[in-house]
């Protein structure tokens, strides 16, 4: 799980900083591993040799959303929904946390990495290479 501390300004001009949290459960990365022809690790090559940014803006996004939820105050549940999704997508945080992946390839590769359970199939090297690519 990972606690991502953000500082946004909301809607009412208040200026914030809340904690955050994002994690991926192996069954959630072997969907996303499985949904992709070839495997994750060939997509992303794919859209860093086709430099295809419309593919890379639905990368940022489904990381951040799939991985995101309410952790449970006793600490046995991780909620998600569409419903949780959507309504972390409506802040400014969200907002800020989608331009800092995309304007710096080191916090997308440690959200990206800290997202990613131990034993699972997401190639951190091929994500590197695709951070270090997007951002030339």
């Amino acid at each position: 799980m990972l606690k991502k501390i953000i500082k946004y300004t909301d809607f009412n001009g208040v200026e914030r900083e809340e904690a955050f949290y994002f994690n991926l459960t192996k069954a959630e990365v072997m969907k996303m591993e499985l949904s992709k022809t070839g495997g994750f690790a060939e997509f992303i090559a794919r859209i860093i040799q086709e430099k295809d940014q419309e593919e890379i803006v639905k990368l940022f996004d489904n990381f951040i959303l799939t991985a995101y939820g309410k952790k449970s105050d006793d600490g046995k549940r991780f909620m998600k929904s569409d419903e949780i999704r959507a309504e972390f997508a409506a802040t400014e945080a969200y907002s800020v946390l989608f331009m800092e992946l995309l304007s710096d390839s080191q916090k997308a590769a440690d959200f990206i990495n800290g997202l990613a359970p131990v034993d699972t199939p997401i190639d951190q090297e091929a994500a590197k290479k695709f951070l270090e690519e997007k951002m030339k």
